[in-house]
């Protein structure tokens, strides 16, 4: 099935309702697994509100605790009732590509591994990296089977920008990961 790419002029949450339709365009063709980032839960309840009643494994993933800084919770309780609520599931991890070796780079200077891949996934664009990377946190999680096509819908910033179709695989197994397809992403 030949799918048309959604250039946005902009990054940004301007592009969520788009993105989300995207997404649930692809329920309508028999994708069953959704993967979707959100920092505080506002996007998640809106991707829940869009996939409701879709029979869709929904998979909502946020910062860990303590990424903003100590103890510090960006998802809001209210945002994961909502997305329970509806079906959905919460997942809340450590960023594959940042926070050990972001650490490790600030301390020691020099460049890791994962940060390398992250800034290589960023010639993409923010959203694809942040696809890539949320995948593999749900199948690490199991809360997505690997060697799925899934819905992977990411943003830049907040909101969401981005939509691919993505071969999920396990951290471990990242160089068998594929994009498989990109649907929307900002221009520029």
């Amino acid at each position: 099935m030949k799918r048309e790419v959604e250039y946005f002029s902009a990054p940004g949450p301007g592009n969520t309702e788009a993105s989300l339709n995207i997404a649930a365009g692809l329920a309508g063709e028999g994708i069953r697994d959704f993967v979707v980032a959100s920092t505080t839960g506002a996007t998640g309840v809106r991707a829940a509100e869009s996939l409701a009643g879709l029979g869709v494994n929904l998979v909502v993933v946020g910062h860990s605790v303590g990424f903003k800084g100590p103890n510090q919770d960006e998802f809001q309780p209210e945002h994961k009732a909502r997305i329970e609520a509806l079906g959905g599931r919460v997942f809340r991890g450590t960023i594959l590509t940042h926070s050990l070796e972001t650490g490790l780079a600030g301390a020691f200077g020099g460049s890791y591994p994962t940060l390398l891949v992250a800034n290589t996934l960023r010639r993409l664009g923010q959203g694809i990296k942040v696809a890539c990377e949320i995948v593999m946190e749900a199948c690490d999680a199991g809360l997505i089977p690997e060697d799925v096509e899934t819905a992977a819908v990411a943003g830049t910033g907040r909101g969401a920008d981005t939509v691919a179709l993505i071969r999920s695989k396990a951290s471990k197994r990242f160089l068998e990961l594929v994009v498989l397809e990109i649907l929307a992403k900002p221009r520029g």
